[in-house]
């Protein structure tokens, strides 16, 4: 193939990372001619609204599966975390790149962590997992919904909209904003259990067998392992955008793997938090395996009772 044309979208981030994959594709495929293609989805033009609220990850990925189906394009490079367990027909996980940092953070002007932030402190962010987490930690703090790129939401708590802002840690890394703020601070995972897939990019392409033979020399097998896992711990819950859902695979060595998960509801009044170490031989059903202890314990249940909370 002579020519390769990746679908992106317009934000900083996703300009970012679809060129770090066509580097990486330049790599082993110098000859090759690599343009980007840019798209403005449905989730890049509603910023007033919370995501889980119009239909959550999906809205990320459409308009660039439409070019890929329509022959326009031929791979589309996406956060993993956005992109739904499955796909439609035509269309496939080609390969998942290194998982870059997985951790949460949090930015402020005037605090250095989660801990330092006064009673009643105003924090941003519209992801209802984010939102478990700090009120599971501090209850007493005021979350207020926080939408827009990278860049929007640094530019409103400078403007002292918020005390702190929540973000991906990879994000702000990748695009060297660190300094943007006086205080970033990494969030451990263990008190702030990231997405599914988190930091990870996926590559997603149609099922023609010539693209995905091209692309599959960026698979990471590491990053293969842990977000087989996560992503089938979250397709046998059937959880997506609209519930709080949080889940770490960890590979500890060549032999087995960590699994942290919680799911909850928003408030984080009610919780189920577990972890597990699995044979790392098992990744392929390990993920689906460990929901299925979560439902024996009612997470279905309470992920529905999560659902019809989350935006009241």
């Amino acid at each position: 193939m002579e020519k390769l044309v990746i679908a992106t979208r317009r934000s900083q981030l996703a300009l970012w990372q679809s060129e770090y994959i066509k580097s990486e594709l330049l790599k082993h495929y110098p000859n090759m001619q690599i343009e980007l293609q840019e798209f403005v989805t449905k989730g890049d033009k509603i910023l007033d609204v919370p995501l889980a609220k119009i239909g959550g990850k999906g809205l990320f990925t459409k308009e660039l599966e439409v070019a890929m189906l329509e022959g326009t394009a031929h791979l589309a490079v996406h956060s993993l975390k956005d992109v739904p367990t499955q796909f439609e027909d035509g269309l496939t996980l080609a390969a998942v790149s290194k998982r870059f940092n997985p951790q949460d953070a949090i930015l402020s002007n005037k605090y250095t962590s989660l801990d330092d932030l006064p009673k009643g402190a105003i924090v941003g962010t519209t992801s209802l997992r984010r939102r478990m987490a700090i009120k599971m930690l501090r209850p007493d703090l005021e979350l207020k919904d926080l939408r827009g790129n990278i860049n929007t939401r640094i530019t409103k708590l400078n403007a002292g909209e918020y005390d702190a802002i929540i973000l991906a840690a990879t994000g702000i890394e990748k695009l060297s904003l660190q300094n943007e703020v006086k205080y970033f601070s990494a969030i451990p995972t263990d008190v702030m259990i990231p997405s599914m897939g988190q930091a990870t990019l996926g590559i997603e392409t149609t099922t023609d067998p010539k693209i995905i033979e091209i692309v599959k020399v960026l698979n990471d097998k590491n990053a293969e392992i842990e977000s087989k896992i996560e992503r089938g711990f979250v397709d046998t819950l059937q959880g997506g955008c609209q519930v709080p859902i949080g889940v770490k695979a960890t590979i500890l060595d060549e032999k087995s793997v960590k699994i942290d998960a919680i799911v909850g509801l928003p408030d984080g009044t009610e919780y189920i938090k577990e972890s597990k170490v699995a044979d790392i031989t098992t990744f392929e059903i390990a993920g689906k395996e460990f929901a299925q202890d979560f439902i024996a314990k009612g997470a279905v249940e309470l992920l529905k009772r999560a659902e019809t909370m989350a935006f009241k």
